[in-house]
C-alpha cells in the first residue's frame, strides 16, 4: 500500500518517516514554511536514539493527478483542521475511476471524537486510531518524537466498530515501522479514554507545567459523568497503563525532554487555532445534551479561545482570568 499523510506535523511527522524509513511508499501533505522546508532539505525525525532525514515527495494537497488505488490517506491534522481537509482530499480522483472518498480508506490518528463522524459523512472506509505519540513538531522542517523504546502505540479499528483486512494490514506495515499497532474491534472505546486524559491539554497550554492538581482533577471529573450520562464506555487509567507498559516510555532528545502537548504546542507556534474546542468542547457539547453541567472544561475552553484570539503565548495565560473564568 501506499501512505499519503495529511498533516506531517508531530503526530504525522513520525509516522511518515517511520513508514519511509521501513521502506514503505510515503507521500506527505503539508502546508507554508513546513512544507517549504521538507521540499528543500527532507523531514527529519529526531528520537531518543538518534535521528532520520526523509526525503520524498510532498505537497499541499491531492492535485490533479489519479491517486492510486492502493493508496490509503492518513488524516493527522488537529481536529479543528478536519473539514478542510476532508474537503480538499474527499473529490480527489483514483486511478481506474472514482474519488478517494468512495474508494480509498481514511485513517484517522488524530485526538478527540468528532473527526470520525465528519470523515464518515464523505467517505465510505474510515479507520480510526487512538494516538499514544509523545512528539513535537515547532520548527519548520523537524520533529521530535521522544517515546522509547517504541515511537508511539497505535489502536487502530474500523469507524464506528470492528476491524476489516485493512486494518490488519495497515497495522502491520506500522508494526514493521517500529509501532506497537494492536487492531481493535472496540477503537472507540480507546478513543474516548483518550479524550478524558486530553482534557488536562488546554490547562498545560494556558498555565504551563505547573497547573493545580484540583483543576486537573475537575476537568476529568466532567469528562467521566458526561460520558457516563451519554452511556459511551471508554478505557480508564489503569487499563492503559497496563496496555502501555514498558513499550512506550519518554525519554530526553538532545537532552531535552518533551515540551508540552499537543494543544500546547498550537499556542508555541502562535498557529491561529487550538484543539480545546474539539476536546474540551466535546465534553461542553455532551454535557448539555444530556443534563450534565460541564463548567471547569468551558473554562478551559473560553481560556483557550481568548489565549488563541489574543496570542498569549503558552503558558502565560493570567490564573487570575481562569479562576474567574472557574466562577
Amino acid at each position: 500500500m501506499r501512505y499519503v499523510i495529511i498533516g506531517a506535523g508531530a503526530v504525522g511527522g513520525t509516522i511518515g518517516v517511520q513508514l519511509g524509513a521501513a521502506g514503505r511508499d510515503v507521500t506527505l501533505a503539508a502546508r507554508g514554511a513546513h512544507l517549504a522546508a521538507v521540499r528543500e532539505r527532507g523531514l527529519t525525525l529526531r528520537r531518543p536514539g538518534g535521528e532520520t532525514t526523509w526525503h520524498g515527495p510532498a505537497f499541499d494537497g491531492p492535485g490533479e493527478r489519479p491517486l492510486p488505488a492502493d493508496t490509503v490517506l492518513v488524516l493527522t491534522v488537529k481536529s479543528q483542521d478536519t473539514a478542510s481537509a476532508l474537503a480538499a482530499w474527499a473529490d480527489a480522483p483514483v486511478a481506474g475511476g472514482g474519488t478517494a472518498a468512495e474508494r480509498l480508506p481514511l485513517v484517522t490518528a488524530q485526538n478527540g471524537v468528532a473527526n470520525e463522524p465528519a470523515a464518515l459523512r464523505l467517505f465510505a472506509a474510515v479507520h480510526a486510531v487512538c494516538v499514544w505519540l509523545p512528539a513535537t513538531h515547532l520548527e519548520p522542517g523537524v520533529v521530535v518524537a521522544n517515546g522509547h523504546p517504541h515511537p508511539g502505540m497505535l489502536h487502530l479499528g474500523r469507524y464506528p466498530s470492528g476491524s476489516d483486512d485493512t486494518d490488519r494490514a495497515v497495522a502491520a506495515d506500522l508494526t514493521a515501522a517500529g509501532f506497537v499497532a494492536p487492531v481493535r474491534d472496540d477503537v472507540m472505546r480507546w478513543k474516548y479514554g483518550k479524550l478524558l486524559a486530553n482534557l488536562g491539554n488546554g490547562l498545560q497550554a494556558l498555565l504551563g507545567a505547573d497547573v493545580p492538581d484540583d483543576l486537573s482533577d475537575r476537568v476529568r471529573a466532567e469528562g467521566e459523568a458526561v460520558l457516563a450520562a451519554a452511556g459511551i464506555p471508554h478505557t480508564d487509567r489503569a487499563e492503559e497503563v497496563a496496555e502501555r507498559g514498558d513499550l512506550v516510555g519518554h525519554r530526553p532528545v538532545g537532552g531535552e525532554h518533551r515540551s508540552g502537548s499537543s494543544t500546547w504546542q498550537s499556542l508555541a507556534r502562535g498557529a491561529g487555532s487550538a484543539e480545546a474546542d474539539h476536546l474540551n468542547g466535546e465534553i461542553v457539547l455532551l454535557g448539555r445534551l444530556h443534563g450534565v453541567p460541564t463548567p471547569a472544561n468551558a473554562a478551559v475552553q473560553l481560556g483557550m479561545r481568548r489565549a488563541v484570539r489574543e496570542r498569549i503565548p503558552a503558558g502565560t495565560f493570567p490564573r487570575v482570568d481562569l479562576e474567574r473564568l472557574l466562577g
